[in-house]
C-alpha cells in the first residue's frame, strides 16, 4: 500500500475511533485482556478490572477522558451505597440525641414552671380578699402537676427508646467501612483489604505495594492552630481520592495518617505514583489568614510481602514515614523486609 494512501487511511482511522467511543472501548477492552493472559493472570472479573484502571494510565489524555466519560455512566459501586447506609445512620441517630435534647429541656422547663407557680401561690396566700384566685391557681397547679407527670413517664420511655438505638447504632459502627472526618475508607476496611490482597498475592503472584501518607511533621509542629492542621489533612484526603485509581484503597488509618494499597503495582510503579501525588501537594497551597502555607507531605512505601502479618506490613510503611523525613532528595521512602526465611537463615 502506497505510503500517502496508508496516512489517510490512518487518519480515517482516527477520526473514526474519536467518533465512536465504543469502538476505543473495544480495542482497549481487548487490549487488557491480551496483557492479563500474557501476565499469566485468569481473566477474572477483578483482574480485569485492575488491569482496566492500571494501564488507562499509559493512554493519552484524550483516550482517557472518552473511556472514563463512558464508565461515568454505568457506575455502580455497592461501597458508596454502604457509606451513603452508614451516613444517613448516623444523622438519624443525630435527630433522634436533638429528640432526646429538647424533651429533657422540656421537662425542666416544666418543673421551673411548677416552682414558680409555687412562690406565686405562697405571695397570694396572705391576701383573704383573692381566695378565689387562690382556688384558680390551685386548679392550675393540680393540671400542671398531672401534666408533669405524663412528662417525666414519656420523657421515660423515649430515654429507653434512645439506648435502644444507640445499642443498635454501635453495633453498626462496629462494622463501618467509612471515616466521616476525612470522607475515605477508615483502618478496619483497610486491614481488611490488605489481607485479602495478601491471600490474592500468594495465589496468583502478582505484585502489590501500600504506601502510607502523612502531613509533614515539621509542617504540622510550625502550624499551632490545630484546627488550621484538620484542614490541612482533610484537604490531603480529598487530594488523595484525587489521584487514586478506581482499584486503589484510599484509607485514613489513624491520627492524620493516610494509607493508599496500591493493588497490581510493584515498588517502581508506587514510586512513581508517589512523586506524582508529591507533585499534586506541593501545587496545592493552602492559606490560613492571610498567610500562605505550602502543603508538604511524607510518605512511606512497602510492598504487599506474604511472608508478614498485615501489622508487619503497615509497620514497614509508617517506618517509611519516619524515614522520608530526613530524605533530602525526595518525600518519600521505601522500606522493605527481607523474606523470613532468609533472616532465619541469618539467625
Amino acid at each position: 500500500m502506497p505510503e500517502a494512501h496508508q496516512k489517510s487511511s490512518n487518519i480515517q482511522y482516527a477520526e473514526l475511533m474519536m467518533d465512536d467511543p465504543t469502538s476505543d472501548m473495544e480495542n482497549y477492552a481487548r487490549e487488557v485482556l491480551r496483557k492479563l493472559i500474557d501476565d499469566n493472570l485468569p481473566p477474572t472479573p477483578n483482574n480485569f478490572s485492575l488491569y482496566f484502571d492500571r494501564l488507562l494510565e499509559e493512554k493519552s489524555d484524550n483516550v482517557r477522558k472518552q473511556i472514563l466519560s463512558i464508565l461515568e455512566l454505568e457506575e455502580n459501586n455497592d461501597d458508596e451505597k454502604s457509606i451513603l447506609l452508614e451516613q444517613n445512620l448516623k444523622q438519624g441517630f443525630s435527630s433522634i440525641k436533638n429528640i432526646l435534647s429538647i424533651t429533657v429541656n422540656l421537662y425542666k422547663n416544666m418543673v421551673l414552671m411548677t416552682k414558680i407557680l409555687e412562690k406565686r401561690k405562697e405571695e397570694l396566700g396572705n391576701k383573704s380578699e383573692i381566695q378565689t384566685v387562690l382556688l384558680v391557681v390551685k386548679t392550675l397547679e393540680n393540671d400542671i402537676a398531672k401534666l408533669n407527670e405524663i412528662l417525666k413517664k414519656q420523657s421515660s420511655q423515649m430515654k429507653i427508646y434512645y439506648d435502644e438505638t444507640a445499642e443498635v447504632v454501635k453495633r453498626v459502627d462496629n462494622e463501618t467501612i467509612f471515616d466521616n472526618q476525612y470522607g475515605v475508607y477508615n483502618k478496619r476496611y483497610l486491614l481488611s483489604k490488605i489481607a485479602h490482597e495478601i491471600d490474592l498475592i500468594k495465589q496468583f503472584k502478582h505484585k502489590s505495594s501500600l504506601i502510607m501518607i502523612e502531613l509533614d511533621y515539621n509542617l504540622k509542629s510550625s502550624i499551632k492552630n490545630e484546627k488550621a492542621v484538620v484542614l490541612m489533612t482533610r484537604t490531603i484526603a480529598r487530594l488523595l481520592l484525587k489521584t487514586s485509581r478506581r482499584s486503589d484503597t484510599v484509607a485514613h488509618y489513624g491520627n492524620g495518617v493516610f494509607a493508599m494499597l496500591l493493588k497490581h503495582t510493584d515498588i517502581e510503579s508506587a514510586k512513581k505514583a508517589s512523586e506524582r501525588l508529591c507533585e499534586l501537594v506541593a501545587n496545592s497551597n493552602f492559606f490560613l489568614a492571610e498567610q500562605e502555607i505550602k502543603l508538604k507531605i511524607s510518605i512511606g512505601i512497602t510492598d504487599i510481602d506474604v511472608d508478614y502479618t498485615v501489622e508487619e506490613i503497615i509497620v514497614s510503611a509508617i517506618s517509611g514515614i519516619e524515614k522520608a523525613y530526613t530524605n533530602l532528595e525526595a518525600d518519600f521512602a521505601v522500606v522493605l523486609r527481607e523474606h523470613k526465611e532468609k533472616e532465619e537463615e541469618k539467625s
